[in-house]
């Protein structure tokens, strides 16, 4: 496995980061157990690095994960908070639930421009305050566009940036991904650390996987890159690619023949409370139902959390 240090921060992590969305109930909901025996085998291959959130409702599998495997790998999260009393209660309820002292990096959850870390600055401002007090070791926000990211720029005292990077730029709101590559590296340039997401745009580019992997792991301006992981394969292929291997080539095209979707079942009473919540704009109300525009969607899930009927499903 490839490690990195994260910008300036002396945060040393593996180049594979599990993102643990795909763990939770916003997408699979495994068990308890299930979902922490992914982590710790994860962790036998050599990562270290694992992506959370208040949102994602995982940080039970990694407490859990931690408690069985003895290992304290380093855990980012995020929070939408922008308050500074939210934010609090968000950092409190991280450290509870997951049996920690104090977490690795904590950000803003998806940011968009000046103009949005603006009105967060009141919840940036505690989370500096918090790593004063050794709370956190490095703050930060997470964006799917290239304007938060600019913005940033003249921002000292952002530590870590969690993009949106991929080959042919699915996801990225506001421009291509040569745009989002030139604002990463001006930003890696002044130290400040980054770890991609969604390099298979959320499932749009699983037929060709490999060359989207080796696309992200090719931009030494991109310290880690977070994958979500489901499965013992989807774990060992990526370990194999990362650690500078060629994974055996079924293993390869079994992986890439996965299809998931956003299912919206049945029941949808056509409520739209799930379409201002999606960063993508993927879901509209059609006829009194969620309509998934699946071109758009790179599957994040976070739509499932606003349902009040549980109408969302990834599989």
């Amino acid at each position: 496995m490839e490690y990195r240090t994260l910008g300036k921060t002396g945060i040393r992590v593996s180049r594979l980061c599990f993102g643990t969305l795909t763990l939770g109930p916003l997408q699979s909901n495994l068990p308890l157990e299930q979902g922490a025996d992914l982590l710790v085998r994860a962790m036998d291959r050599g990562v270290t690095f694992f992506d959370t959130a208040d949102l994602y409702g995982t940080y039970p599998y990694l407490r859990e994960a931690m408690r069985t495997s003895g290992k304290r790998p380093v855990i980012a999260s995020k929070s939408y908070d922008y308050t500074r009393e939210g934010m609090a209660k968000s950092l409190r309820r991280a450290l509870a639930e997951l049996d920690i002292p104090a977490i690795d990096i904590f950000l803003l959850h998806e940011q968009e421009s000046a103009l949005t870390l603006a009105g967060h600055r009141p919840a940036l401002e505690y989370l500096l305050e918090a790593r004063e007090r050794g709370l956190v070791r490095a703050v930060g926000f997470s964006t799917h566009q290239i304007a938060a990211m600019r913005a940033a720029l003249t921002m000292p005292e952002i530590d870590v940036v969690h993009p949106l990077i991929n080959v042919d730029g699915v996801g990225i709101v506001d421009g291509t991904a040569a745009e989002m590559l030139a604002a990463i590296s001006d930003l890696h340039a002044q130290g400040v650390g980054v770890f991609a997401m969604k390099p298979l745009g959320g499932g749009h580019l699983i037929g060709k996987s490999e060359d989207a992997f080796r696309f992200v792991l090719g931009q030494e301006c991109l310290d880690a890159i977070a994958v979500g992981m489901q499965t013992d394969a989807e774990i060992d292929y990526n370990c194999a690619l990362f650690s500078g291997g060629r994974p055996p080539q079924a293993l390869g095209e079994a992986l890439r023949t996965r299809k998931r979707r956003l299912h919206v079942q049945s029941w949808c009473r056509g409520c739209g409370a799930c379409t201002g919540h999606c960063p993508q704009r993927a879901l509209r109300v059609v006829a009194g139902t969620a309509r998934v525009d699946e071109e758009a969607c790179v599957l994040c899930g976070y739509c499932g959390a606003y349902c009040p009927d549980f109408c969302l499903k990834i599989y």
